[in-house]
């Protein structure tokens, strides 16, 4: 928790600000890049948002209030601009958010940058059928293994809820690839 104060600290700071940006970006940078990637699925639209999220976060930590921990401030960034990318994306498409997932997931199996099996892509078709909340909270607890108390910081949820939606989503997971096999 020490470095972690002594980085925001450094980061608002205008002499060492630079610097401490630097660390930040390398520290985080790749967690926060497959946060995004899953939510949004392509490698370009998800290095175009982690920049977007970096922007905002340098743009935003002088209004870091701290009352959470510099991450979970950082993944809700992130998550916002991912979700806010999507909405944004099937707009200009003119599509549902529904038939923009339906395509992305199409477009996953064709990604250069997509390295799985056909197991991992069914897996992603299953996450992408999910509520949005239901999506991002198995993500964030399956695939980052986080904690229900640091996944309820980040989506600003109860504990509870979150418990209840991983399971509903683990089911609906488990019933789609039982259904597609």
């Amino acid at each position: 928790m020490l470095a972690e104060k002594q980085l925001i600290a450094a980061l608002t700071d205008e002499q060492t600000r630079s610097k401490a940006f630097g660390q930040l970006v390398q520290t985080y940078q790749k967690r926060l890049y497959w946060h995004i990637r899953r939510i949004v699925l392509n490698h370009e639209d998800a290095d175009d948002v982690l920049q977007n999220t970096f922007i905002k976060i340098y743009k935003n930590i002088g209004s870091f209030k701290q009352e959470s921990k510099l991450y979970s401030w950082m993944y809700r960034i992130a998550t916002n601009e991912a979700l806010s990318f999507i909405k944004s994306k099937s707009k200009k498409l003119g599509l549902s958010d529904g038939q923009l997932q339906e395509q992305m997931i199409a477009n996953l199996q064709a990604d250069v940058y997509f390295e799985g099996e056909a197991i991992q892509l069914k897996l992603q078709k299953a996450i992408a059928t999910l509520p949005e909340k239901q999506k991002l909270v198995f993500n964030m607890k399956y695939f980052q293994e986080l904690k229900y108390e640091e996944i309820s910081e980040i989506l600003e949820t109860s504990v509870g809820g979150l418990k209840a939606s991983y399971h509903l989503a683990a089911k609906k997971i488990e019933a789609f690839l039982k259904t597609t096999s």
